[in-house]
């Protein structure tokens, strides 16, 4: 059959909205790092453009135009083998999105997918097309498909009434200040056209949302959201990190292996939890110095921009400012806290730092003989929100930038034990710490639970649990633990997840 017949088949079987959510999912709005600076046309206005036609005029012509580009270039393209090219990440944004929404062309190339996943380096569990897709997306068309045409339509005249954030938008006119979003799709294009504008003015990225929340909280809720939706219950889903699919993240175990008893039990806990969390997890069994630089490297891989968080698990021995390598070499624990964050593949993704060791040998011990023999190793206010916002400095968008972050933002670090004090083992199943904190992730999978909240569980968890030296004073002792926060957003357990397994339902 003839290409052009085929297309013109292919895209008279999609309805219009999910041709707004694939024309939204394809035209990614974080350009990889490596295409930052080409001298390519303005694609903001590029991906504007067919979104402010389509409400204008009630018909996707533009957008299916667009569309029919997207397959032909793909179907021209030749894959280069040493070069990742700004059409191989596109090729695998389109295919991607295509499959999340289960209009996958019946003519597209997959081999030409598999040999830009093998310029990726992907391995098996990397090729599942979940990964490619982009979680902070996956939030925006719920919140989309959360509100009625009503509800996008007042977000669209709170935002025309707003001067600074629509200057400079040559799209903007297009569109009249009232529209009608009620026929199919079009309510999908008006809300996606607003996220683009926000973005392209440097107001939201997948961090810093509050602009769009404070247009989401001018509607009314009566008439703007869809059926048992709030309005609070729409903002509240933009202020958790976005980590909508499989995988959840990247997982690095790390574990100092000689003189640590129970180490390896530690690693198959680690393991076990990270991976019924459905991340991808790699192990480095004894590392050294070369093994973290060479980790280090890894993680700037261009594959790793499409995971969603990044998890660290490192355990061994240590003191109050460094920790014990596998050849007896030591690292200060700040240098390596520090070093990682900095990867640009994670930044504005939630990184998490388990440090499971020793920060030094004072114990906070318990005197008395019922301890022997017993271890396991002001005035209210009723004051209006109102009146106290009232009292407040008016922060205005002019003096706020979300352009410029400091690197430890979004980094949260989970200490096994305080400062100057010992961190315990058991002598077959290693760390008490790694231990409570495995059991605490696994049961509250499913349950809506934030990683802080678990972490606050786990520190009530140990500290009421008695342990004991392994010298020959046997002092009765409590540990406990602690964690250092950058978090912009909360960062929620996700349900369980099977790689192998597709548990995706079509969106509609």
């Amino acid at each position: 059959m003839d290409e052009v017949i085929q297309v013109t088949q292919w895209l008279s079987s999609i309805t219009p909205r999910k041709k707004a959510k694939l024309f939204f999912f394809t035209t990614h709005a974080d350009a990889p790092s490596p295409m930052v600076g080409s001298n390519d046309v303005d694609t903001h206005e590029e991906t504007q453009l067919p979104l402010a036609t389509t409400v204008a005029l009630h018909n996707f012509k533009n957008i299916d135009e667009f569309l029919k580009k997207k397959v032909n270039t793909f179907s021209c393209y030749n894959v280069i083998e040493n070069e990742i090219t700004k059409t191989d990440y596109e090729y695998l944004r389109f295919y991607s999105a295509c499959k999340y929404l289960d209009v996958v062309p019946p003519f597209l190339d997959l081999e030409k997918i598999s040999a830009i996943q093998n310029k990726f380096e992907m391995t098996d569990e990397e090729r599942d097309y979940r990964l490619l897709l982009d979680s902070a997306d996956l939030v925006l068309e719920k919140v989309c498909d959360s509100l009625k045409p009503a509800g996008v339509s007042q977000m669209w005249t709170a935002l025309r009434k707003d001067r600074n954030l629509i200057r400079g938008v040559k799209t903007i006119d297009i569109i009249g200040f009232f529209v009608d979003p009620n026929p199919t799709g079009i309510k999908e294009c008006l809300f996606f056209f607003i996220v683009r504008i926000l973005q392209k003015a440097d107001k939201i990225n997948r961090v810093n949302t509050n602009r769009l929340e404070r247009l989401i909280a001018q509607c009314d809720e009566s008439s703007s959201c869809e059926e048992g939706k709030t309005i609070d219950f729409i903002i509240d889903s933009l202020r958790f990190y976005p980590t909508e699919l499989y995988p959840f993240g990247s997982c690095l175990i790390m574990c100092v292996i000689e003189g640590r008893d129970g180490a390896m039990q530690e690693i198959e806990k680690t393991m076990e939890i990270s991976r019924h969390l459905g991340m991808i997890t790699h192990t480095e069994k004894n590392p050294t110095k070369e093994t973290i630089e060479l980790v280090k490297k890894e993680l700037m891989k261009p594959k790793y921009q499409f995971y969603s968080s990044f998890t660290c698990w490192f355990m061994s021995h240590g003191d109050s400012n460094s920790m014990v390598l596998a050849d007896g070499e030591t690292i200060e624990r700040e240098w390596f806290l520090t070093s990682f964050p900095d990867i640009s593949t994670f930044q504005l993704k939630p990184k998490v730092f388990f440090m499971v060791s020793c920060r030094g040998a004072n114990k906070f011990s318990l005197k008395g003989d019922e301890f022997e023999g017993q271890s396991a190793t002001c005035d209210y206010y009723d004051i209006g929100s109102a009146l106290i916002r009232n009292r407040m400095l008016d922060i205005t968008d002019s003096v706020r930038d979300i352009s410029y972050v400091q690197p430890m933002m979004d980094t949260l670090v989970a200490y096994s034990t305080i400062l100057d004090h010992l961190s315990g083992r058991a002598n077959t199943h290693g760390s008490i710490y790694v231990d409570r904190a495995c059991v605490l992730m696994s049961e509250n999978i499913s349950r809506g639970r934030s990683l802080t909240e678990i972490l606050e569980h786990l520190s009530q968890d140990l500290h009421e649990i008695l342990q004991e030296t392994m010298d020959e004073d046997r002092i009765v002792y409590k540990q406990a633990c602690h964690y250092d926060s950058f978090f912009r957003k909360t960062l929620k357990l996700p349900y369980t997840r099977h790689p192998k397994e597709d548990v995706h339902s079509a969106p509609q």
